[in-house]
């Protein structure tokens, strides 16, 4: 029996589940790696300054930004993110979101895991989305 030295990511699409491309069903890691958790992250610019008041497609645009920021001081991207759970305000529109997001994420294969979920409030009132991350970079 041979084992391996390095990590691996696998994206699983299962043939009796719905397909999306927008998620991955299951993602499973095996091997060596680093696990970055990533806490929850809001439309907020590194002075503090809530950026996209009342826009949820800003605000969007600024968490990923966030992401990014958390990722790159972690040595990874956010093609290494394998689950991220996107809590958002009830009565914003999931459309403007998305399309941000979508845009955000390009053309990467194996997107992550996802769960949405609507909350009455974050923990700023200003606030309209939450994201927190898991990402994992294969060694």
């Amino acid at each position: 029996m041979t084992t391996s030295t390095h990590g691996q990511v696998q994206h699983i699409n299962p043939d009796n589940l719905s397909k999306n491309p927008a998620f991955t069903q299951v993602v499973a890691v095996t091997g060596p790696g680093k696990t970055i958790y990533i806490g929850g992250q809001d439309a907020v610019d590194a002075s503090g300054t809530i950026i996209g008041k009342g826009d949820i497609k800003a605000q969007v645009e600024q968490v990923f930004k966030n992401l990014q920021t958390a990722l790159e001081a972690s040595g990874a991207g956010l093609e290494h993110i394998i689950k991220w759970n996107i809590y958002i305000v009830q009565g914003q529109p999931l459309r403007p979101g998305f399309e941000a997001s979508q845009k955000l994420w390009g053309g990467r294969p194996n997107p992550p895991t996802i769960s949405v979920m609507f909350v009455a409030g974050l923990a700023n009132p200003e606030f309209l989305v939450e994201v927190d991350a898991i990402a994992v970079v294969p060694e």
